[in-house]
């Protein structure tokens, strides 16, 4: 935990993508330790939900270990559940560079990554040798390549190499970097791809994995309540709300100007959070307890997490505090929990 204190002013005078790439090489050694700790500071946190037993709420969220490539040091420093991925079926670059920007000074992360990824069949191999005691779930996307009409064979044959790997899966329909994806949010395009995906995991007698849809902040109302419909009485097992924001409107002068200035891309962290909360709140509502919600966008304290738990949230996730704060910021988070 104090080797990325040391090395922040390193990391954040590097190219972000570089920086990130270092502090994986970084963590790929600390990764072959014979005996990594055990995390002592989540105990009395531990909670059931999806009939999974989850060590605590608090989960890394989807995006930052694409691969699986860290998954012994998540467990260590004290994640109850990791999420991997986006994983697409067929490996792909992901968009151009630069893609990933950081603003340190509003906590804000700015990607056009393009679900970069290894594929699912180096991604499978991995996980092999997954550590016991962390709940690992899939995020599994479309090729960018594929077109919309052909998605449901993308996510079939990733989740057929990925799902007996792991704990959950979640289908991300709602990155803003692959051109069509979110238009898989719409109703008439999600009951079939759902009812797809439901069919693929009786089929491989996975019935009892939890699958989950991970939904975007920018959705209209209207189109928001129809979603969270469509999820229900499809039989999924419960949503994760948010992915990034297009939304510029989260940003305030002058930093916006900065912001527009980069280029196209999902926004994250601290200023995505009054907006996530608000569709987390009205998923909420909307689902009226008939399905569990993971919350995820803009949280980053013990303050923030437990807010979306009073709200009625099951499970929590965060990622660009991690970046800027650093890995001792799950152990805060669990105290602070505790203390709440």
């Amino acid at each position: 935990m104090d080797l990325y204190g040391t090395l922040r002013p390193l990391f954040f005078r590097l190219d972000p993508e570089t920086a990130h790439n270092l502090a994986f090489w970084l963590g790929e050694r600390l990764c072959s330790w014979p005996r990594l700790p055990e995390p002592a500071h989540r105990a009395g946190l531990r909670r059931s939900v999806f009939g999974l037993d989850f060590p605590t709420p608090l989960g890394l969220a989807a995006g930052l270990d694409k691969g699986a490539t860290l998954l012994p040091l998540w467990k260590a420093l004290g994640f109850g559940h990791v999420e991997i991925g986006t994983v697409t079926p067929r490996p792909q670059p992901g968009n151009p560079r630069p893609r990933l920007f950081r603003f340190p000074q509003a906590g804000l992360i700015l990607n056009r990554m393009g679900f970069n990824s290894e594929g699912a069949e180096v991604v499978t191999a991995r996980l092999r040798h997954r550590p016991a005691g962390l709940i690992v779930g899939g995020n599994l996307g479309k090729n960018k390549e594929t077109p919309e009409a052909q998605a449901l064979e993308d996510y079939r044959a990733a989740y057929r190499l990925i799902a007996p790997r792991v704990d959950y899966i979640a289908l991300n329909v709602s990155s803003p970097n692959t051109p069509g994806l979110r238009n898989l949010q719409a109703p008439e395009a999600l009951r079939p791809l759902l009812a797809g995906m439901l069919d693929l995991r009786k089929e491989m007698g996975l019935e009892l994995q939890p699958l989950l849809l991970k939904l975007a902040p920018d959705l209209a109302t209207e189109d928001l309540d129809a979603i969270v419909e469509v999820a229900v009485t499809s039989g999924i097992s419960g949503l994760i709300a948010t992915n990034t924001t297009l939304d510029r409107e989260v940003v305030t002068e002058p930093l916006r100007a900065l912001v527009e200035a980069k280029g196209a891309g999902g926004l994250s962290g601290v200023p995505l959070k009054p907006k996530a909360r608000e569709v987390r709140r009205r998923i909420l509502s909307a689902l009226h307890g008939r399905l569990p919600l993971v919350a995820c966008g803009g949280l980053g304290s013990a303050e923030d997490v437990q807010g979306a738990l009073d709200d009625g949230a099951a499970l929590a996730q965060i990622y660009s505090a991690l970046i800027f704060e650093g890995p001792v910021l799950v152990k805060r988070i669990h105290q602070g929990l505790r203390q709440i």
